[in-house]
């Protein structure tokens, strides 16, 4: 298949021109924004986040897709990631057949674990469960996947029995991905259920998840599974030239990362690692030429079916997210597919 290029946003909380911080309404609002114009400048995807803390506005990822559904009429819709964990399995499958059939056949859903945990005491789930819960829901999402009759038991819910879920998608299959971190069983898992693997890359060199492109293959061939497409996700900010694409950034991305840093104890970043990270790394910064160079090389050695660059970062301002959404659609597309003939 030929390389898709997609967008994605955590929904971010941005800054005005006098650096005043957004209400949550309005950050909800230029996304709707920034995906029409994804739309119109020819990316392939845009996916949306799910968090539940006050540094990112959107909650609820389908509700701000069904939006961008009605203004759009080509780019694929979908999460980045749709937490599953916290989440009801079957509800998860009812809304994004919903959106597919809104908008026409254009729904993905990324499944995932997320990197937060807010959402586990908010929806009443033990973060003690967080490995079972994941590996279970998923289980009867694939059979939700099937559109077929669904006979199900586990531990966190009711059993099912010959349950009908609704409404069906006219293709017969919801798309769908796994986002996976690096763990070799999160690998697995996603080979066992049939469902692509998309990584999240956000940080080192992209040739070190290597190995996990070769189990991802042999895991197929040794399960008996078809190769299905292979996709990866990472940090990046596209500006007319490099110098100013890394100026732009540089503030948000240091709030940001200090913000979370700070829950988790890692020291505070440094602009010479912010630099090497734009040099060796998987943030994928600069101009056009220079952005559209690297996302070729990593599709190339990961040998990647799709590549999303998520676009924001902090709280870079909605009048900078959106130039680079322009750019990145109008030059780096077209490079990239270029150098990857």
């Amino acid at each position: 298949m030929a390389l898709e290029l997609g967008l994605d946003t955590f929904g971010d909380v941005t800054v005005d021109s006098n650096g005043e911080r957004l209400s949550d309404a309005q950050v909800i609002r230029n996304t709707i924004a920034q995906a029409v114009l994804a739309d119109s400048v020819g990316v392939d995807f845009i996916g949306i986040g799910e968090h539940h803390r006050n540094d990112f506005a959107i909650s609820a990822p389908d509700m701000v897709l069904a939006a961008i559904a009605g203004q759009t009429t080509r780019i694929r819709l979908g999460t980045a990631v749709t937490v599953l964990s916290s989440d009801d399995p079957i509800r998860v499958f009812e809304r994004f057949a919903t959106l597919d059939a809104a908008s026409n056949g254009r729904a993905e859903v990324i499944l995932g674990r997320g990197s937060f945990t807010e959402s586990f005491p908010l929806f009443g789930f033990d973060l003690a469960d967080y490995e079972t819960l994941f590996t279970e829901k998923l289980d009867l999402f694939v059979h939700a996947l099937t559109e077929q009759p669904i006979t199900w038991s586990g531990s966190y819910r009711t059993p099912l029995v010959d349950q009908d879920v609704h409404p069906k998608t006219e293709s017969g299959r919801l798309k769908a991905w796994i986002g996976v971190g690096g763990s070799p069983e999160s690998v697995v898992r996603s080979v066992r259920s049939g469902i692509p693997m998309m990584l999240a890359i956000i940080g080192g060199d992209p040739r070190r998840f290597l190995p996990y492109v070769d189990l991802y293959k042999r895991a197929a061939e040794q399960l008996g599974v078809p190769q299905m497409p292979l996709g990866a996700h990472s940090p990046g900010h596209i500006a007319a030239t490099d110098e100013l694409a890394r100026e732009q950034l540089w503030p948000h991305f240091r709030v940001n990362r200090d913000r979370i840093g700070a829950e988790r104890g890692w020291p505070p970043v440094t602009e010479a690692e912010y630099l090497n990270e734009i040099e060796h790394g998987s943030l994928y910064v600069g101009s056009p030429e220079t952005v559209a160079q690297r996302i070729a090389a990593t599709a190339q050695a990961l040998g990647l079916d799709r590549f999303d660059l998520k676009y924001a970062n902090g709280t870079m301002p909605h009048e900078q997210l959106m130039a680079s959404v322009e750019l990145y659609g109008t030059q780096v597309i077209p490079r990239v597919r270029e150098l990857v003939a």
